[in-house]
């Protein structure tokens, strides 16, 4: 029987940013690790995203314990098109990337010193915490702790 196709795992999102150096430091911020940088050009690269003649720079950021990575990409040519400034939920395509975190609120704070504001408030269910963070380019991240890492965080603070 021969194998049927699926997905393996989930390696990366892409983002296209027009400043790669600030999506980076506000990733970085968040508590990911720059795994590699890059120049991509050339016949494969335009026959992947069929834009011929095309250039670009990534970034590719993976947590602290690998997994799934953002790619961030910018492109040197063409140049990059820029979309809607401050998308919200109700725009249509990808409007988030979510990251499981611990310590949520001190991280909020920690982005506002860089300038980056929540969209809403943060929200409370079922013991989750969750929030939407905007950064660099419109970006919308959400945050979300579990109560276990909340749980987690008051034992080592406690002890």
């Amino acid at each position: 029987m021969a194998a049927v196709a699926q997905v393996r795992t989930f390696d990366h999102v892409g983002i296209t940013v027009s400043d790669i150096d600030s999506a980076a430091r506000f990733f970085v911020t968040l508590g990911l690790e720059i795994e590699g940088r890059t120049f991509l050009e050339g016949e494969f690269v335009d026959d992947v995203i069929g834009i011929p003649g095309s250039r670009s720079e990534i970034m590719t950021l993976r947590p602290p314990d690998g997994g799934t990575g953002v790619e961030l990409s910018c492109f040197v040519r063409p140049d990059h098109v820029a979309g809607s400034g401050n998308p919200m939920s109700t725009e249509v395509g990808i409007r988030n990337v979510c990251f499981q975190v611990e310590g949520l609120r001190e991280l909020v704070v920690r982005l506002a010193v860089d300038g980056y504001g929540l969209v809403g408030s943060i929200g409370e269910h079922e013991g989750w915490l969750m929030t939407y963070v905007r950064g660099p380019e419109g970006i919308i991240v959400a945050l979300a702790e579990p109560p276990a890492a909340q749980a987690a965080t008051q034992v080592v603070a406690g002890e």
